[in-house]
């Protein structure tokens, strides 16, 4: 029967070291401490009927292999049958058991004092720190034994070993004694070490995983001590490391989840978690907004308010807390709301992230927070924080004239509402001015809210006041005036014009800003489309930039630009398209200005212009630069130079026979006279026909229009047609224009192409060559029959060319 006992008692399931940890007895064991089954020290003796002892779990197992085997129930040693199954606990054996025990370990203790030192072979202080592990797991009590033998600080000391075995047994021993320590008695005189704490965070970086595992495993047990909590987090870097941890995908679970643990006890403690939030573990910051009691509200608040975040956390915060520091934003605490407000204005400064806080319901506390006047007002300085939320969540693109934010369903861009928000610019401060000045720039960036505001500016009467702005000290405040105004040109471009042809003072700023010799800024790019965009054919404020110099400003910044002496960056395309487009007006007065020819003479504008016509990438340049060639080949033939004959003498007088002209040469055959890019803004001198040309192929239908309207100067009334046309030939012209014509993209397209055409046509070769293109004749019945009245007879005349319509034929009157 003793033979089917199958050994497979397993107490604690002990490694081969703690076999061997079990067997080191310094004192003589005695047979009677042995159980008959396991062969091991007892630590529970009972005593069967029969007088037997055995190890209570041994025996306890016994008996149920006999039960399940169907067996008598027999004594293990006598294999006689037992009546009862009784146990009876031997006291006097286990006190005896336990004395010898303690002796033994404490002489045990005491050998593996003298192997930890650093001085030591590996070994002995590997087979030291086993062996006082194995007495804290085989007895919890002997922890305090360890402590009292002041173990602790010589296995700390075991870290600064040279060994990594050493190092890693050492952090696994603390742990083990630290483990269920519930009087914190071991984890405090690990705190008292000084460096002690330090030295295990360090071990947190190591390259080695196996110690960065055991780092972290005593840090989460140490991290139970509230005592302690508050000291591994002021240790520099110790929750970053932690954090990093918790997210990275090389380390093992275990340790992951270790690290996570850790963190979760360091949220005892306020500053550990604005640590973390730094760290990017918001969490524990937004629990303590949403759960904590009001103090803890107000502190976390007040740091989430001086967080820096990334998009994605202001995104990730204003999803969780949003709506909660809205609801402070409505209580009556001012140092809540003030902290409220505050976090507010940092995460609405993302699009995405202005976009929640605007479906949670932000925009009516606002709006009252800054319209609300008297004894409950906020202070200015909160005040001035509302306005810059207001200002972020207004840029989010959001759909806010469906939001109602006041009585009566009113809208952010309601008049009155707009009206209130004019009066608030006028009568506070520059900071809060700033504010809502960018307010009204996020609403009028939007197509769908832009004419409400323009409304109402239009009625309150606001445009000069907005204008006096752009001369403001502070350049926030200058800046946002000037994209404001720059988003209301297109609406009230002439108001605008205006109000600065009257103010000298205000132009000249707006000049000044644009010249500023510096690297190009968004208030620079600001003011160049401002006055790029102010009505081009309002000669009172062309003659006033005139008269004040301003064309010759632009002019020498644009031709800095070109020389490289300006550095580009993100704002040198619309300064740039600016620039010229300022350029260009001048060229729109020619005829009525005499000054402003002299200009375009002395700097060679032309000239300039036909370079720019190269600046690929840059559609409104090209654009604009196309449409002022136009203007100023228009002027070509009025400033051409015609040449004087001198008059024939009597003979020639009476008898002409004898008269023979002079042949006089150089002169262009376009205008018959001497010409030049630079006097007479000739296009043919200035080489510029090839490059209008090569824009007909443009992939901008606005470029390709612009380019085809300057060069259609060359088929005018009152130049030589038939050369124009010769001119367009050696250019290749022909048929770059029939493909604007057969193309259709645009109904100004296709007029302008007719035009062309006919002008074309009258030339007998290129309309008996085009008479046998079916396609062009399609285009142009397609416009004869369905283009507007003009071009319809203008398509007539152009068919009568190539032979489509017979030329007695009078659909339409017979025009010039």
């Amino acid at each position: 029967m003793v033979g089917s006992w199958d050994g497979s008692y397993d107490p604690g399931s002990q490694s081969d070291e703690s076999h061997h940890f079990e067997r080191l007895h310094l004192e003589p064991i005695y047979d009677s401490f042995v159980c008959p089954l396991t062969k091991q020290v007892m630590r529970d003796p009972v005593t069967l009927e029969n007088g037997q002892t055995f190890e209570r779990e041994a025996i306890e197992k016994w008996f149920k292999e006999c039960r399940d085997s169907g067996r008598k129930l027999v004594c293990p040693l006598t294999l006689k049958e037992l009546r009862s199954t009784e146990l009876n606990p031997s006291m006097a054996l286990r006190h005896t058991i336990e004395e010898w025990t303690a002796r033994n370990e404490a002489v045990q203790l005491d050998i593996s004092r003298r192997s930890l030192s650093l001085g030591s072979p590996e070994a002995d202080i590997m087979l030291a720190l086993k062996n006082v592990q194995y007495l804290c797991l085989k007895n919890p009590s002997n922890k305090h034994i360890v402590r009292n033998a002041d173990l602790i600080p010589m296995i700390v000391d075991m870290l600064k070993s040279g060994s990594r075995r050493v190092r890693c047994r050492a952090l696994e021993t603390l742990r083990i004694v630290a483990e269920e320590d519930a009087e914190n008695k071991v984890v405090t005189e690990i705190m008292v070490e000084g460096d002690t704490i330090r030295t295990i965070v360090k071990f947190l970086s190591h390259e080695l995983s196996k110690e960065r595992e055991e780092a972290v495993s005593l840090l989460y047990e140490l991290s139970k001590s509230e005592a302690l909590c508050e000291k591994i987090g002021a240790l520099n870097g110790a929750i970053l490391i932690l954090v990093g941890m918790t997210s990275s995908k090389s380390e093992n679970v275990l340790t992951v989840e270790k690290a996570d643990k850790t963190l979760e006890n360091l949220e005892k403690c306020e500053n550990n978690i604005r640590q973390m939030a730094e760290s990017g573990r918001l969490q524990p910051l937004l629990t303590q907004i949403l759960e904590g009691p009001p103090e803890t509200k107000l502190a976390m608040a007040t740091y989430l308010g001086d967080l820096v975040m990334s998009s994605e956390m202001q995104v990730y915060v204003a999803r969780s807390v949003g709506l909660a520091l809205i609801n402070i934003m409505r209580s009556g605490n001012l140092q809540l709301r003030e902290a409220a407000l505050k976090a507010l204005n940092q995460i609405s400064s993302f699009e995405a992230s202005a976009r929640v806080l605007i479906e949670e319901g932000i925009l009516p506390p606002l709006i009252k927070d800054l319209l609300t006047v008297g004894a409950h007002q906020l202070p200015m300085r909160l005040k001035e924080i509302s306005a810059t939320i207001l200002a972020n969540v207004v840029q989010s693109c959001y759909d806010l004239d469906s939001i109602p934010v006041g009585p009566g369903h009113q809208t952010l861009v309601s008049e009155d509402i707009v009206h209130n928000l004019l009066h608030l610019i006028s009568n506070t401060g520059p900071a809060i001015e700033c504010k809502l000045l960018q307010v009204l720039v996020g609403l009028t960036n939007s197509p769908t809210t832009v004419l409400n505001v323009v409304a109402a500016i239009k009625s309150s009467g606001a445009t000069i006041s907005l204008v006096q702005f752009v001369e403001a000290r502070q350049k926030e405040l200058r800046v946002a005036s000037i994209k404001l105004l720059q988003n209301l040109s297109p609406h009230m471009g002439q108001e605008l014009a205006d109000a600065l042809r009257g103010t000298a003072s205000q132009l000249g700023s707006l000049v000044g800003v644009v010249s500023e010799n510096i690297g190009i800024t968004e208030e620079q790019a600001a003011a160049a489309r401002l006055l790029a965009d102010l009505p081009e054919r309002d000669l009172g404020l062309t003659r006033q930039m005139l008269d004040e110099g301003a064309f010759q400003t632009v002019h020498s910044r644009l031709v800095r630009i070109r020389q490289g002496g300006t550095r580009g960056n993100r704002y040198m395309t619309p300064y740039l398209e600016g620039l010229v487009q300022i350029l260009a007006r001048v060229t729109f007065v020619l005829a009525e200005e005499p000054d402003a020819i002299a200009f375009c003479r002395e700097n060679d504008l032309a000239t300039l212009f036909t370079e720019l016509l190269q600046s690929n990438g840059i559609d409104k340049v090209q654009m604009v630069s196309a449409m002022s060639l136009e203007n100023l080949s228009q002027e070509s033939k009025n400033l051409t130079k015609l040449p004087e004959l001198p008059a024939p003498g009597f003979c020639g007088s009476v008898f002409p026979c004898f008269s023979k002209q002079p042949v006089i040469t150089g002169l262009c055959r376009l205008h018959r006279g001497t010409c030049s890019i630079k006097d007479s803004f000739c296009l043919l001198e200035g080489e510029a026909v090839e490059r209008l040309v090569s824009l007909l192929d443009h992939q901008n239908e606005l470029v390709v229009e612009a380019a085809l309207a300057a060069i259609s100067t060359l088929l005018e009334d009152g130049v030589d047609i038939e050369q124009g046309v010769n001119i367009l030939c050696e250019a290749e012209g022909i048929k770059p224009i029939l493909d604007v014509l057969l193309e259709k993209r645009t109904e100004n397209l296709r007029r302008r192409a007719v035009w062309a055409v006919e002008r074309i046509l009258r030339t007998e070769e290129i309309a008996y060559e085009i008479s046998g293109d079916p396609n062009v004749s399609t285009a142009l019945v397609d416009a004869f029959q369905h283009a507007d009245y003009r071009t319809r007879q203008i398509a007539e005349r152009a068919l009568k060319h190539v032979d489509k319509i017979p030329n007695f034929s009078g659909i339409f009157p017979n025009i010039g």
